[in-house]
């Protein structure tokens, strides 16, 4: 029998010639019969198939994101030029070098003398202390809380840490006077007496070693004021360093310092240092705390940490008499200008630092 009466023979409805008459063999589909069930469930009714659905909803929240976004830059670039402006008159008409000059007298406004060499120099050094005690202070608290405590101690003592932020800063800066200063005293003067010979620990422009209105006391009450800032932040980022990570660490033997020196500190080092350049900004803008603490002097400072003086904020709520002539304003309103320059200089820097550290290295 030949290979044509086997075809004949066969029944129908069976193989892949079913359906189709008997000799004749059933074509097969092309791709124009071919259609996929994603592509017909993804068109929106009423569009051609394969087009690019783009719904309302989408628009809506691009829209709101990018506005919002633009927002905060258009907000931020108006409150410097708005410095700016008002700052221009005033030192157009200041008799001092307003950068390289600490006189401070603004209360004739047709004769204006007014520099803020002071006032950065209070400012900075105790923000600087504040920093250089608050940051390790809070790398531990973070560490100890996300890697040795055990959750039902780390979960209250978050809380804990979390409230010194929600003290106010005029609760801060009484304590700080009333109580915190005569505590520092004895400090104070072994710093001034074994290492008087380093100019930053020297007396300084005032009599407030004893009284304790110094830069040093200012720059301890606001470590404890950004302690809870950095801690947070640090916090949160030690909690994210991945399980897989910790766990093959400690497989291999690894002590548990070894997996925070090895694993958790490489994973959340440049949440750390943003965490503690928020905690700078913070510093460098407190008022009222460095108000009640700091002296009004304007000596000439012996850049030690035990100067008195005021920084830019203070200055300015010290000032705020002041605010009834416009040429007046724009002097405090200058220094405030400088301010703002320092905490995007603050800024720029923490980004650089992240950037050099480089990102998710391990």
């Amino acid at each position: 029998m030949t290979d044509s009466t086997r075809a004949d023979t066969r029944p129908a409805g069976t193989g892949e010639d079913a359906g189709a008459p008997r000799g004749v063999s059933a074509p097969s589909p092309g791709p124009e019969a071919t259609i996929s069930a994603p592509e017909t469930t993804a068109d929106a009714p009423g569009t051609s198939p394969g087009k690019k659905v783009v719904r309302i909803g989408d628009r809506v929240f691009s829209s709101i994101a990018t506005g919002s976004g633009a927002f905060v830059v258009v907000l931020i670039a108006a409150i410097g030029i708005f410095l700016l402006i008002r700052a221009v008159p005033s030192l157009q008409v200041n008799n001092e070098s307003f950068l390289f000059s600490g006189v401070w007298d603004t209360r004739n406004p047709s004769n204006l003398h007014f520099g803020v060499l002071y006032l950065a120099w209070i400012t900075v050094a105790s923000s600087l202390v504040a920093l250089v005690l608050a940051m390790p202070i809070s790398c531990g608290i973070a560490l100890f809380l996300t890697q040795y405590a055990p959750r039902s101690l780390a979960r209250p003592f978050a809380y804990i840490v979390d409230l010194l932020a929600a003290v106010p800063s005029v609760i801060y800066g009484l304590w700080g006077f009333l109580v915190l200063a005569p505590v520092l005293k004895p400090i104070a003067l072994w710093l001034n007496t074994d290492l008087g010979f380093i100019p930053l620990f020297a007396d300084g422009n005032s009599d407030t070693l004893i009284s304790g209105g110094n830069v040093f006391t200012a720059g301890v009450v606001l470590a404890v004021m950004i302690i809870p800032t950095i801690t947070g932040v640090s916090r949160e980022v030690f909690q994210r360093t991945p399980t897989s990570h910790i766990e093959g660490a400690l497989a291999l033997g690894a002590t548990r310092w070894e997996v925070v020196r090895t694993t958790v500190w490489p994973f959340g080092r440049n949440g750390f240092i943003g965490g503690s350049m928020l905690g700078l900004g913070r510093a460098l803008g407190e008022t009222m705390a460095l108000t009640i603490i700091l002296s009004a002097t304007f000596d000439a400072p012996r850049y030690s940490i035990f100067d008195a003086g005021a920084t830019f904020a203070s200055k300015i709520a010290l000032g705020s008499g002041e605010f009834n002539n416009n040429m007046q304003v724009g002097a405090y309103i200058s220094a405030g200008l400088v301010l703002f320059i320092i905490t995007f200089a603050v800024n720029a820097l923490a980004r650089w630092i992240e950037s050099a550290s480089g990102k998710g290295k391990e």
